[in-house]
Parts: C-alpha cells; structure tokens; sequence
C-alpha cells in the first residue's frame, strides 16, 4: 500500500496565475508559504518559511482565481507530483509541485471588488474525474 497525500495550511504568496487551456481546461498556479517557529538549542527564538507551489485544475483552478488573493491564508490537501524538462540549452530540470485536491479558504473573507458574492466562502473539492485518469485508489 502507498500513500501520496499533502496536507498544508499558509498564505498566498502572490495571486494565482490562471491559464486557459485547450478543450476548456484551466490551471491556476501559485507559491504558498508554511511558517514554522521554534527555539533552538541556544534559546533562540526562530522562524522558518517553506514555499510550495500549488496547482489547482478545471473548477478547482476557476474558484482559486475568483476567490484566492496574494495573503490569503489556505487549507490544501492535495498531492506531490513532479514535473522534469529540459530547458533551450537541453538541461534537465525537476520540479515538485503540489496537486491540490481540496481548499478550505480560512481567516477574514476577501473583500468585494464589485458585483462578487463574499457572504459565502466555498470549501472545494476536485470532482473524482480530475483526480488522475486511471488513478487507483490505495486502499
């Protein structure tokens, strides 16, 4: 049995960027940051931040454009995928990302930039189709 499953609360580092794709498809992309404090062996009190970047697809990828901002705080789950390409110059690049299943969006509601609905903020989640085509499920 294996287990692919991420599970992150953070901000927003900058505002989703959303592409439209062929076939009516969307993906929208943005960096998150975890902070984690802590006093290290000196008494020292620390604070280190993680960014992930995030990808979210079809409606998942519309309601993270309508509803996501820069700052906004975010409860992900979602999954590791990785990405390898080679650049002009034929070098190889490897990228880790992480395939959000659901968002729960937390803290204060954005505000109204015009004629948008705030009262309710959406907990979302990928309808099982967008999960992964022929993906099994571990258990």
């Amino acid at each position: 049995m294996s287990v692919n499953k991420v599970i992150l609360i953070g901000n927003l580092g900058r505002d989703p960027e959303v592409r439209y794709l062929e076939n009516q498809r969307v993906v929208a992309q943005f960096s998150l940051a975890t902070t984690e404090s802590f006093t290290n062996s000196s008494g020292e009190r620390k604070t280190e931040t993680e960014w992930h970047q995030i990808e979210t697809w079809d409606n998942l990828a519309r309601i993270t454009e309508k509803y996501l901002k820069k700052g906004s705080q975010v409860y992900i789950e979602g999954k590791i995928k990785t990405a390898i390409w080679r650049d002009k110059e034929g070098t190889e690049h490897t990228e880790k990302k992480i395939k959000a299943i659901n968002i729960n969006l937390l803290g204060s509601r954005p505000q109204a930039t015009g004629n948008e609905d705030t009262t309710n903020q959406p907990t979302v989640q990928a309808p099982p189709s967008q999960l992964e085509a022929g993906g099994d499920l571990p258990f």
